[in-house]
């Protein structure tokens, strides 16, 4: 049994044992923005099988927290589930885009709000069993509010809460979607000081 505890995080730890290698890929799928591929690969045990997954260009989530402490959350309708969902702000990368950049443009477009500090909390694998989607986490603060920039056929509403709200609407089943389940455990843990962020002026 491998002792994760002696490697620590740095993941100093054997892996090749569990590693499948690619021996051929094929496009089954290229939409605007996703790619489907199915992959043959060859497994642990020399056997071959397939392995069929989304390629995604990665995202980023705004955790913005506002002076009275109450933070900017949005209400919006997801079609695949056919539901309205509530989430934190968040959208995908534009090709050449840093990270830090699509943090910056998705909470001005989406919320209107504009940040004096940013911190770098971490990064989500939301579907680590079929697709390659990456969110990285930011934190916002001193915010400074300002115009909606919306897409085109893009409808959402911004509201705030406070963070035992949330919590709250977490630990009831009302709030499921993944990457705002993590905001809030990267939050509840900045709150209690048990993880901290290091703070940058924009």
């Amino acid at each position: 049994m491998t002792n994760l505890s002696d490697a620590g995080v740095s993941g100093a730890v054997d892996d090749s044992h569990l590693a499948e290698k690619k021996l051929s890929s094929d496009e089954i799928l290229a939409g605007n923005f996703l790619q489907i591929r199915r992959d043959t690969v060859s497994l642990p045990d020399c056997r071959h099988t397939t392995r069929e997954y989304v390629v995604h260009p990665g995202a980023v989530m705004i955790v913005a927290l506002l002076d009275d402490g109450q933070v900017v959350l949005e209400r919006q309708y997801r079609y695949p589930l056919h539901a309205v969902m509530i989430e934190f702000p968040a959208g995908k990368l534009d090709a050449g885009e840093s990270s830090f950049e699509c943090a910056r443009r998705e909470l001005r477009e989406e919320t209107g709000y504009t940040a004096r500090e940013w911190a770098k909390a971490g990064v989500l694998h939301p579907a680590i069993a079929y697709s390659t989607e990456f969110i990285d986490i930011w934190f916002a603060r001193g915010l400074t509010p300002g115009e909606q920039q919306l897409d085109s056929g893009e409808f959402l509403e911004v509201f705030s809460a406070t963070p035992e709200e949330l919590m709250k609407w977490c630990a009831s089943g009302w709030v499921t979607d993944a990457k705002t389940l993590t905001g809030m455990l990267w939050l509840s843990n900045m709150l209690s000081g048990a993880w901290t962020l290091e703070w940058q002026t924009a």
